[in-house]
């Protein structure tokens, strides 16, 4: 059995995600900073392997230990998730967001993803296969003033993930990036958890292309 990751594991999408790849036979390391317990639970008795693990993708050394931790309680990790909700100072107007603000926001999107890589890349490679999926916002594709700290994060984190795409691709490790431009909500059949999780499947499976919208980017 082989695990996927989830950072920033919630109940929305990253639930989905979790029965999606748990109905696939794989084991599901919950993290987030509340140790996601609950939804560890649920899925249990779903009858899927599944643990929570207390991580702050903002504490590189705890981040790593987590993972570490996962993959030693539930085995080796072969698909990583990252897509924690970023923080409310990270989506302030150009001209309100402060220095503080915009380094805190790539701390969470560019070192974090940085050192979750790092720690699982090895034994993706030991495996001969693995898959790292990055799950952004519009702002990821198109920067709005609006929402300037996920605009400059995420362009870090964006070009990170491209050049890993391209360096780790010959190894067996598939990188790509999921762009959801609408609102999630779970009414909406299109934009909601399950619908989303099955495009985090489909390029898990497919392992074509680095960058793929779930919804066409509304025009600017």
């Amino acid at each position: 059995m082989t695990t996927l990751a989830i950072m920033g594991a919630g109940p929305g999408v990253g639930a989905a995600v979790a029965r999606r790849f748990g109905r696939e036979g794989f084991a599901v390391a919950l993290l987030s900073r509340s140790g996601a317990g609950d939804l560890a639970g649920e899925l249990t008795a779903e009858g899927i392997t599944a643990r929570g693990f207390a991580a702050d993708v903002r504490d590189r050394t705890r981040l790593a230990s987590a993972l570490a931790d996962a993959a030693a309680a539930l085995g080796p990790i072969e698909v990583l998730q990252y897509s924690p909700i970023p923080a409310r100072e990270f989506l302030r107007p150009l001209l309100e967001t402060t220095h503080d603000d915009l380094a805190a926001a790539v701390e969470f999107s560019l070192h974090g993803p940085v050192a979750a890589v790092q720690q699982v890349l090895p034994g993706m490679r030991d495996l001969g296969r693995g898959t790292v999926v990055l799950v952004n916002g519009g702002s990821a594709a198109r920067p709005n003033p609006a929402v300037a700290g996920t605009s400059v994060a995420f362009a870090a984190e964006s070009a990170y993930a491209r050049m890993l795409h391209e360096v780790v691709g010959p190894d067996g490790v598939y990188v790509g990036q999921l762009i959801v431009p609408r609102a999630i909500r779970e009414d909406d059949p299109v934009t909601n958890g399950p619908a989303i999780a099955e495009h985090v499947w489909s390029l898990h499976r497919s392992r074509e292309g680095f960058r793929h919208f779930h919804t066409p980017l509304p025009d600017a």
